[in-house]
């Protein structure tokens, strides 16, 4: 085989439509736009969005109300009955928490009240709720805030 041997397989490669060059070829006098109409002019057609005239539904559905506070602290959360599974007397740490897969950021930490705790531990976070804080010093525990 030699290089002026080769070509694509047969049927894989059309020629292209050379629409509007006359009668004589297949896409002659209108040029397969039909006839008359916004379609069938230069240039013609509606821009993205645009419903004839109806009122648009970026329109119709309402506008974003409210904002985003910026400068809010966000918290990686844990509940006191996951602190549970620790043994007693153990120092939880953000880190600590971190390591067992409790919370999945390096977020700061807030310690909430959902659950029961039934041994003292030494918990370290940057924020408690006041039931969590509640609940650990009834179990004889200690809570630190960072």
């Amino acid at each position: 085989m030699k290089l002026h041997e080769l070509h694509p397989a047969p049927g894989s490669r059309k020629n292209r439509i050379r629409a509007g060059r006359g009668d004589g070829g297949r896409r002659g006098k209108t040029a397969g736009r039909g006839t008359k109409g916004q379609n069938s002019r230069s240039g013609g057609g509606v821009r993205p969005y645009f419903e004839g005239g109806q009122l648009p539904l970026v329109r119709r559905l309402p506008h974003v109300r409210g904002f985003t506070n910026i400068f809010a602290v966000k918290y990686a959360v844990v509940n006191v009955g996951y602190l549970e599974q620790f043994p007693a007397h153990t120092e939880i740490t953000p880190a600590l928490l971190h390591e067992m897969g409790l919370v999945r950021h390096g977020l700061p930490v807030k310690v909430l009240g959902d659950g029961e705790l039934s041994r003292p531990l030494t918990v370290h976070a940057h924020r408690f709720s006041a039931s969590a804080r509640l609940k650990i010093e009834a179990a004889g525990g200690e809570v630190l805030e960072l």
